[in-house]
């Protein structure tokens, strides 16, 4: 019995040790991490500004993640799915059971595809965002759909635009938001961007690309992810 103890006492060391350490790790892993989707003939570069502040509002590294593609291919049978092997991937190195995914443009399509129609999405993901995001198709997409299978996935009418449209635009228990331009010059018309079933937010006079970098349209992109 007393070499028991001599044996117990050591383990009962290491425990306590383990559990001095664990509230730092166990208060990381209740933050929902954000994977940014960045637009058409972008890099994941563009979300510097939105990073830093919601690391100013406490966010770590560890829980923004920027998911990287190749954006002239196709949304349904490419990108999508690689999109939903990267929050899988997120989800295992965090251990959170989901995401919330922080779209721009051609990247909107691109998280709409994957949380409607892939298995998993849905209950992945707890907030999406969508700035500038051609939700119902872009008429300049036009220039570019002669070349570019992104470019036809963009244009009014498109397969892809018919099918996120058929049913439900936003399904399932995931919260849905919108900013758009009334001064944007490439998503046309402006009314592509909102979507029935979402918070839509008017954004005033702002680029397309201005979306990424404007301190109220920030503010209100974390106010809506805490919510």
């Amino acid at each position: 019995m007393s070499r028991l103890r001599v044996a117990i006492v050591p383990l009962l060391a290491l425990l306590s040790l383990l559990l001095a350490q664990a509230p730092a790790g166990a208060a990381a892993a209740t933050r929902t991490p954000v994977v940014f989707v960045h637009g058409y003939n972008a890099d994941p570069g563009v979300w510097g500004g939105l990073r830093e502040d919601l690391k100013a509002e406490g966010y770590t590294d560890a829980e923004l993640f920027s998911f990287g593609y190749d954006t002239h291919r196709s949304v349904n049978e490419v990108i999508a799915g690689e999109l939903a092997a990267y929050v899988e991937n997120v989800k295992r190195q965090t251990g959170a059971s989901r995401v919330d995914l922080v779209a721009h443009s051609f990247g909107s399509l691109v998280s709409r595809w994957y949380v409607k129609f892939d298995g998993a999405g849905q209950s992945s993901v707890a907030h999406w965002v969508s700035l500038a995001g051609p939700n119902h198709g872009t008429g300049t997409a036009w220039a570019c759909a002669l070349w570019d299978q992104a470019c036809r996935d963009m244009t009014p009418g498109s397969y892809v635009q018919k099918r996120l449209a058929e049913g439900d635009e936003t399904p399932g228990a995931v919260r849905y938001a919108t900013w758009w331009s009334n001064c944007d010059e490439v998503i046309n018309p402006d009314s592509s961007v909102p979507l029935t079933g979402a918070t839509n937010n008017a954004a005033g006079c702002l680029d397309h690309n201005a979306l990424l970098g404007d301190d109220t349209v920030s503010q209100g992109v974390r106010a809506f992810l805490r919510s």
